[in-house]
């Protein structure tokens, strides 16, 4: 048997996890959740709640998020709030420990939960020191661990961070994606009532999944909208086979030039056939690179609930819940597609409209898991392109 490796000199007596970047930094801290290492690209979310949608977003696959906002746990978790069964982040990062729960609808504590989906996180951590480097040097790949009863060696850590190959050119998409199509009924949470089930749709939406959250999906069935979900490989003759009233690109983690390898063609062909589109996050990626437009990864993303973005359309100013690391490149513009919306925390690309056929695309989540209902209009605006259309 190899022997252990050492316990790294600097690693404080308290110390029971670390992350430890390629340029060398370490932040020791103390391990939750699961115990063993994690891999993957650090980032960080500004939200100050909607830590149960976050960890359980799709679009995180590969990452590790560290949480800017210091008291994480306050609410416990529970089932209903989750965004998928299997959450694809790898890890996550705190500044204080775990909160206790206080809430009336708190199922689990946040450590249990961790622990029951083996992700390895940390607490303890400097997280305003680490937000910055993240800021200042760009989004770095990571090694995190969790190792109460043993020692931890830095040196093992940084070798595997420095020899992570990264996100870029990575599909990610197809490890998040469904296996299988299947229809989906569940509206909207209510307090008084839970979630419902659409009994009588009025219109029939293919939503195409490339990491899509819960509750994208229940906002269209919200809104009358009979939801058949589609894996993220499915080609175009796969969606039209079920005659859909509309399409909707969802969101979902990696390389949209990766995913779009075998999505491009297919959002081709929906278009092609003049069927009404609507795509968010990496779906407004994939709709615009169908288009003609390319992408380039960001220096460390967006991600948060307080991002503002104008709507160029209407000159109204939301405040919206992202999660992105790429971004579609404005000048990559064909003449027939135009800017809708833009970020204004740094300008770039939010939202596009083709003039040519009846699609239009998001960078955000409008669908408020987590984060403001600011943009919940934007499905209203698909399900009227819909009836126009019909």
């Amino acid at each position: 048997m190899a022997a252990a490796a050492p316990r790294d000199r600097n690693q404080p007596e308290w110390a029971t996890g670390a992350l430890v970047l390629p340029e060398g930094s370490v932040f020791w801290g103390l391990g939750i959740g699961a115990t063993g290492v994690a891999v993957a690209e650090v980032c960080f979310n500004t939200s100050l709640t909607g830590y149960q949608e976050i960890l359980t977003d799709p679009s995180y696959a590969g990452q590790i998020i560290t949480f800017t906002f210091p008291h994480i746990g306050n609410v416990g978790t529970n089932p209903e709030d989750f965004e998928t069964t299997t959450p694809a982040a790898r890890g996550c990062v705190l500044r204080a420990n775990i909160t206790d729960p206080s809430n009336w609808r708190a199922v689990e504590h946040l450590d249990a939960w961790l622990k029951s989906i083996d992700m390895v996180g940390i607490a303890g951590v400097d997280t305003r020191r680490l937000t910055r480097h993240i800021r200042d040097a760009g989004a770095p790949n990571g090694a995190i661990v969790h190792r109460p009863d043993g020692p931890i060696n830095a040196a093992t850590l940084h070798a595997a961070a420095s020899d992570w190959p990264g996100l870029e050119g990575v599909d990610l998409a197809k490890d998040v994606s469904c296996t299988q199509s299947y229809e989906w009924t569940e509206t909207p949470w209510a307090l008084d009532g839970g979630y419902g089930e659409i009994t009588k749709p009025v219109r029939h939406v293919v939503a195409v999944d490339f990491g899509a959250k819960r509750n994208i999906l229940r906002s269209l069935a919200g809104l009358g909208c009979k939801v058949t979900v589609v894996p993220a490989t499915a080609t175009a003759d796969d969606v039209m086979r079920h005659k859909p009233d509309g399409v909707f690109l969802s969101n979902g983690p990696g390389d949209p030039a990766a995913t779009g390898k075998y999505a491009v063609p297919m959002i081709r062909g929906v278009l092609e056939a003049k069927v009404p589109t609507f795509g968010i996050c990496l779906g407004h990626q994939m709709l615009c690179l169908a288009l003609g437009a390319k992408t380039e990864k960001m220096h460390h993303g967006h991600r948060g609930a307080n991002h503002p973005v104008k709507d160029l359309t209407t000159g109204k100013v939301e405040i919206t819940s992202q999660n992105h690391g790429f971004v579609v490149i404005e000048e990559s513009l064909p003449a027939n597609v135009e800017m809708t919306h833009q970020s204004l925390f740094d300008g770039t690309l939010e939202g596009i409209r083709a003039t040519e056929a009846p699609a239009f695309s998001v960078q955000h989540h409008p669908e408020a898991s987590p984060g403001p209902r600011d943009s919940h209009y934007l499905f209203e605006r698909f399900v009227e392109m819909i009836d126009a259309q019909g």
